[in-house]
């Protein structure tokens, strides 16, 4: 993780991910993901409860990917590794939810 406008990088490593999958409108479904940190004290202090936002088309394609302190937008972002690991995530076992959501399966 980084902190906006920072050079001090921080790569965490996800495990036991789940996800929640939401219509958001009629082009957006809301992909919530909620994991545990490998590792103590890898997550930033200032961060009580952290999780993902993956926002995607009714296609399934993503278009955002933030991270988020107890549901809300935070002033961290994630590396890309951390980006590939919930994009790997997302493709193995949310996307046909996502499809299903969208009526497109």
């Amino acid at each position: 993780m980084l902190i906006y406008g920072s050079t001090d990088i921080h790569e965490l490593r996800f495990e036991e991910l789940t996800a929640r999958v939401e219509r958001r409108d009629e082009q957006w479904i809301d992909v919530e993901v909620g994991f545990r940190v490998a590792g103590p004290d890898a997550v930033p202090e200032d961060i009580t409860e952290l999780g993902a936002l993956l926002v995607v088309t009714y296609r399934g394609d993503i278009a955002e990917i933030a991270p988020q302190d107890e549901g809300r937008d935070c002033e961290y972002q994630f590396t890309e590794s951390e980006k590939a690991q919930l994009r790997e995530f997302y493709e193995r076992e949310v996307r046909p939810q996502v499809l299903q959501a969208a009526g497109q399966e």
